[in-house]
């Protein structure tokens, strides 16, 4: 009986990965997939933002949620077990698609399917990086080097890389495919500039595809017979030495309020907050006076997005809830309090 393979989609906060799954799910070509989709934070959004997708490759069911930490270090007690009951299913998947945590190393994840039970049924299937190019373009996965050499002046013992810059590189290390996404958003000189850059982060061989809002052939992603977790030792990660890889680094809150009057208020609220306290990305769902549907907002640093994707059900609460992430230190009281102050002054 051959092996299910699964691919592992890793990128950093507000890459696009959840826009590439439901692109996959709409051009699955007939096989039957599942979702596995871990996010840093108590609440899921992303696969709300999945759900309802109306695809019958990949119903509700399909789609198994692993929220409040990263998959790399719940490996044992959730992985696992999410993995073990897919296998077992009377009808299992024909591809299994996992989507890490912007946050998550990928080489712990691909280590566990050396496990006994998940090595004999499961292979991974290709690993695939996906790139913020605007993100990228903007230096914001590289240290900055004058600020670190004030830093290393005052602290000699300082001479490891920013926590960004470590996991921009581990996640391009372990990838088979690296998706270069959001390139409407760069000219076309800087973004041969991007790809050359890359090409010194990459392993030989590795090719590197060009995407706009996550849309590239589904043929391109799966089918790569990569079989990565027999591979591991040509995937180098800043991390290798380590027993253990945990998130200090980095922080999670979720604010919540209620409706808004108007967006407009909330945007320049938001603007104003991620520039203060330079959050990483805000992703959550909004509920704005007068509309039936539900605003989604996605930010990831100064960029801010938002639309409306369906109407609120009769079953849930009109409530708006936002994720924020950031490096440790966010102050959380002043941000809530920025945000909170929307909703009063709008009331």
């Amino acid at each position: 009986m051959s092996k299910i393979p699964a691919t592992v989609i890793t990128g950093f906060l507000g890459a696009g990965k959840t826009t590439l799954i439901r692109h996959l799910l709409e051009n699955a070509g007939g096989r039957r997939l599942a979702l596995i989709i871990n996010e840093f934070g108590d609440i899921g959004i992303d696969g709300e933002l999945v759900k309802g997708c109306g695809d019958e490759t990949c119903s509700d069911d399909d789609i198994i949620e692993l929220a409040n930490g990263c998959i790399c270090c719940t490996v044992a007690d959730d992985f696992l077990p999410t993995m073990q009951k897919l296998l077992n299913r009377d009808t299992p998947p024909d591809h299994i698609i996992i989507e890490t945590s912007g946050l998550a190393l990928p080489k712990p994840l691909i280590k566990a399917f050396q496990w006994p039970d998940i090595r004999t049924r499961a292979t991974v299937d290709g690993v695939i990086a996906l790139i913020d190019a605007e993100a990228l373009a903007a230096g914001r996965f590289a240290t900055d080097e004058a600020a670190l050499a004030i830093a290393r002046a005052a602290d000699p013992t300082l001479d490891h890389d920013s926590p960004l810059e470590e996991l921009f590189e581990d996640q391009l290390a372990c990838a088979d495919l690296v998706l270069l996404n959001k390139t409407d958003l760069v000219g076309a000189e800087k973004l041969a500039e991007l790809e050359a850059g890359l090409g010194k982060d990459i392993r030989s061989g590795v090719k590197i595809v060009r995407s706009a809002h996550g849309a590239a052939d589904a043929g391109i992603f799966l089918g790569l017979s990569a079989g990565a977790e027999d591979d591991l030792e040509a995937r180098p990660s800043h991390h290798d030495t380590e027993d253990d890889h945990d998130h200090d680094d980095f922080d999670s809150f979720v604010v919540d309020f209620g409706a808004v009057e108007s967006i407009e208020p909330l945007l320049a609220a938001m603007t104003d907050a991620i520039r203060t306290h330079d959050i990483l990305r805000i992703k959550g769902f909004v509920a704005v006076e007068g509309r039936p549907a539900r605003l989604v907002v996605q930010a990831v640093g100064p960029r801010i997005q938002h639309h409306f994707d369906r109407a609120w059900t009769s079953e849930e609460a009109r409530q708006s809830r936002l994720v924020v992430i950031g490096q440790t230190g966010l102050d959380r009281a002043a941000i809530e309090q920025a945000l909170g102050a929307v909703v009063k002054a709008t009331a």
